[in-house]
């Protein structure tokens, strides 16, 4: 349901833009506490999972696309996907690895497992607002959140939407398929180059690592700096 200005919601956007915006264009603010208001020429709203949000790859993790949909592929191309996501406070995502490139763009506290190939090793990236990371194609790795309230990312990648079975290859995914056994439906478009059973090894110490460790937690610092953004945020809202 749109809302209209002086609401609340719509107090959270800048000066004029409310009633500036031209047909079609939206604008959205993505908030230090996690959550995202959407505005357009007809009202705000607050997006939430009960409409506008998809599962994304987990259950109680959501992700609002922006451009392509969760059916493209190389077969039905919109050349890469874009979406708001939403990571659940203290989780992370089942390790998994995407047929094409992605970019993560983190705007709260964060962390990346990645699997190092060349070091043959699994390593961790702690990540702060405004960090973006670009993790190559069939690289597995899990990304979490560190913080205690939901975390926005903006998530794009190249050539495939949630649907595709090449989307998030997860470990026991890779697994069937080094058996030989390959989707019933659609085409696996990295079928030919990868070596499942490496994949799914890898994805493994990457799961075995998350189990030992558990979820990195933020510092006194990371803390501090997060009451400083909403102390800053709450000085933009319009009055």
């Amino acid at each position: 349901m749109s809302r209209r200005p002086h609401d609340g919601i719509s107090d959270a956007m800048p000066d004029g833009a409310w009633g500036t915006l031209p047909e079609g264009v939206e604008l959205y603010h993505l908030r230090p506490d996690g959550g995202i208001e959407l505005a357009d020429r007809e009202g705000a709203r607050e997006l939430g999972p009960e409409r506008e949000f998809l599962r994304f790859i987990d259950d109680g993790q959501f992700a609002h696309y922006l451009v392509g949909d969760a059916a493209t592929s190389p077969e039905r191309p919109s050349n890469a996907t874009v979406k708001l996501g939403v990571v659940g406070p203290r989780s992370a995502f089942t390790p998994h690895a995407h047929g094409g490139e992605h970019f993560v763009l983190s705007l709260g506290h964060a962390a990346c497992g990645l699997h190092d190939a060349d070091r043959d090793r699994v390593t961790e990236v702690p990540l702060t607002p405004g960090m973006l990371i670009r993790i190559p194609e069939m690289m597995p790795h899990s990304f979490a959140n560190r913080g205690t309230d939901p975390l926005t990312i903006l998530a794009a990648n190249t050539g495939y939407g949630i649907d595709h079975e090449d989307y998030a290859i997860t470990a026991g995914e890779a697994e069937r398929r080094a058996t030989g056994d390959t989707p019933t439906t659609g085409q696996v478009a990295v079928a030919t180059a990868t070596d499942y059973r490496a994949l799914a090894a890898a994805l493994r110490d990457i799961e075995h690592l998350q189990q030992d460790r558990g979820i990195a937690t933020t510092t006194v610092r990371e803390r501090l700096a997060k009451r400083l953004r909403r102390v800053a945020a709450a000085l933009e809202v319009r009055r």
